[in-house]
């Protein structure tokens, strides 16, 4: 299903009863009304970034609810799509922090590529209705995906930005794993502490401390 070794840490979640009921629910979605992403984009994230290889962990509410938009990676659009303001409040606070140029598109596979997972607290979204998928299942999804991360003995760093990624805070061992806190990039929350949060590069000290790779944050143009 993922084509990594999700698919053995998951099986037995796909099993459950809440997940083939989200699966119903998700038949009867598609069928019906216009969701995003597209169905077979929906587990994007962990497709791009296996268990093995998760250095950072970055997560987001629910997928974007424009057109042509998500993809399957939190935070992140489709190339030749309008940055949104959030993601774009994130390409400042990376210039600001590393002098890195803000880039002309949204498209975040090159992070994901690099062990950052893109996770979104719900994985589908009806069309312009945020957060229509709440309480169907995905949360309970998302959260043991959370609980294996905090199981695996390489640390990880999470970053938590904002209330809805805060909820996630208690599944993770802070003694084994790293947790950096700051409000949502929203432009209605991010002057009031993500502007100035330094997570971006006090990640990568903490992945060379680690004798890890830097995360390269420079997203390039096309």
């Amino acid at each position: 299903m993922f084509g990594n070794d999700w698919d053995e840490l998951l099986v037995s979640e796909l099993e459950k009863d809440y997940y083939k009921d989200l699966t119903e629910f998700l038949d009867t979605e598609y069928s019906q009304h216009i969701i995003y992403p597209k169905r077979n984009d929906i587990f994007n994230s962990l497709k791009f970034t296996p268990y093995r290889d998760v250095n950072v962990v970055i997560f987001g509410q629910d997928p974007y609810h424009g057109e042509n938009q998500a993809h399957g990676l939190a935070f992140s659009v489709q190339p030749n799509v309008a940055i949104p303001p959030s993601l774009l409040n994130i390409y400042k606070e990376i210039s600001n922090e590393l002098g890195c140029y803000i880039p002309n598109n949204g498209c975040l596979t090159k992070w994901a590529r690099q062990g950052v997972l893109l996770l979104n607290s719900l994985l589908t979204v009806r069309a312009d209705t945020p957060g229509s998928h709440q309480n169907k299942g995905w949360e309970q999804f998302t959260d043991r995906i959370c609980t294996l991360l905090s199981a695996r003995r390489q640390p990880i760093v999470f970053l938590l930005w904002g209330a809805n990624a805060r909820q996630k805070a208690p599944l993770i061992d802070q003694t084994r794993h790293f947790i950096l806190e700051a409000p949502h990039p929203s432009p209605l929350s991010a002057s009031r502490g993500f502007f100035g949060c330094g997570h971006l590069a006090e990640t990568n000290n903490i992945l060379k401390a680690l004798n890890r790779k830097p995360i390269d944050w420079q997203i390039e143009n096309i």
